[in-house]
């Protein structure tokens, strides 16, 4: 028994908090809280319950606070409810800023932590769950920075079971599962591949019946009962909790007066918009095509698309440009080497900054280089003036260079538009298709 208590003082010792133990150290006892003499054996004995392994985390077994009421156990919920009030009411009473008071503030934490805990006490759950076309995934990280976009509160990794929709990035408690409303924004995606592109399409508040246009919570512009909050993307109004204030790039306003400002959108809008940002789905030529007049890197972007469409038909039949896999250095825009017409919402963006004209020149160059200098068979299909019959081989893709588009013949850019004479191939063409009628009357 002598031994078991002298393991207990030492263990007492030891769970004294810094402020303590630095008085102590100092020899002064001036302000020092009285250390608890009396023992609790439940809490050292063999047979103890999972709940008073939570009140030595916590490190509630001595009293750190110094109440008149004495110490607490909190071996359930109101226990633990009935400690963070004593700490609420212990924390003004203390020195403002003294260390005092922050190692109380840290322990109100601790204990909320705990009640959280034990209000949603982990346990065994699938790892994927189906739910209104979400495909939720539980999460492993225990440090995330996140609101649950369901209930808007945080989500404490450590102590909470959370999921993650792999579609749309949807994040919320497992508590919360069973109170979504909102449906996969990726299967509308899948649905619906088009934006709007009429700017803020407000219908207003009264069209809505004063109620949110997701959850149909009764909202209002002076805030009563809930702020009333419009999306710049779908021009409908929405409650603070569908509607958070997030900010994205509109593509009606890009396209139509090429503003790039991020407007206030809803938290669907805002999924919506992240998921589509990288499909082609805009056909600038048919949507607006007086924008290629006044923005210049739209022009330039596009001719450098059509000479990597005249480019394609080299690499599709060259053995080493498959085998060096020169497309994959457009992996990102696949579309680019499908037509030069469609483009994503990304592809505007990266126009706007700059940053897609310096990189899709570089792979321009990079491709010319090796059809005109570093393959001999992709040199082989290069083309001869047939109009001047001088020069060097010429390639589709050059710049000063005209192709028929009858035949996709290759001339000089001065010989083919000077000369009044059809295209020299064309003709030949021509002639031999006359040729051979009378062999198919004759059979």
């Amino acid at each position: 028994m002598e031994h078991d208590d002298e393991k207990l003082a030492v263990f007492r010792q030891a769970r004294l908090n810094p402020f303590d133990r630095g008085e102590e150290e100092d020899g002064s006892q001036e302000g020092r809280m009285p250390l608890q003499t009396e023992t609790r054996p439940e809490l050292f004995s063999g047979s103890r319950t999972h709940s008073t392994d939570r009140t030595m985390d916590l490190g509630l077994a001595e009293d750190h606070f110094s109440r008149p009421v004495g110490s607490f156990v909190a071996s359930d919920i109101e226990q633990l409810k009935l400690a963070i009030e004593e700490c609420k009411k212990l924390i003004p009473e203390l020195p403002e800023h003294s260390e005092r008071q922050k190692d109380t503030v840290v322990k109100l934490i601790h204990l909320r932590l705990k009640l959280q805990e034990l209000k949603d006490p982990e346990e065994d759950e699938p790892n994927l769950r189906v739910l209104l076309e979400h495909r939720f995934s539980k999460e492993k990280s225990k440090s995330v920075k996140q609101n649950c976009d369901k209930c808007n509160t945080f989500i404490w990794g450590l102590i909470q079971t959370w999921y993650t929709c792999t579609g749309c990035y949807y994040r919320c408690h497992s508590k919360c599962m069973n109170l979504i409303t909102k449906p996969c924004v990726k299967s509308k995606v899948s649905h619906q591949s088009a934006y709007e592109l009429s700017i803020c399409p407000e219908i207003g508040l009264d069209r809505q019946d004063y109620r949110c246009a997701e959850c149909r919570t009764p909202i209002s512009l002076r805030g009563i009962p809930s702020e009333a909050r419009q999306c710049d993307y779908t021009g409908q109004y929405y409650c603070s909790t569908c509607h958070w204030n997030d900010t994205a790039i509109v593509p009606a306003r890009v396209i139509h007066n090429w503003e790039f400002e991020p407007r206030k959108v809803c938290r669907s809008s805002l999924r919506y918009l992240a998921l589509m940002i990288a499909r082609p789905v805009l056909r600038l030529k048919e949507i607006n095509p007086l924008l290629f007049n006044f923005v210049e890197e739209l022009v330039e972007i596009r001719k450098l698309r059509q000479d990597i469409l005249l480019m394609k038909p080299y690499f599709v039949t060259c053995k080493e440009a498959m085998e060096a896999r020169l497309f994959l250095q457009l992996q990102d825009r696949q579309h680019f080497v499908e037509n030069d017409d469609m483009y994503s919402l990304q592809d505007l963006i990266d126009i706007y900054s700059g940053r897609l004209s310096c990189s899709l020149t570089e792979i321009h160059t990079t491709f010319a280089k090796h059809i005109k200098l570093d393959c001999e068979r992709c040199q082989a299909k290069g083309f001869v003036c047939e109009l001047c019959k001088e020069g060097d081989i010429l390639f589709p893709f050059d710049s000063h260079t005209s192709v028929c588009h009858d035949c996709s013949a290759v001339f000089h850019r001065d010989c083919y538009y000077d000369n009044s004479t059809t295209c020299p191939r064309c003709a030949r063409m021509t002639e031999r298709k006359q040729d051979e009628m009378p062999h198919v009357k004759e059979a």
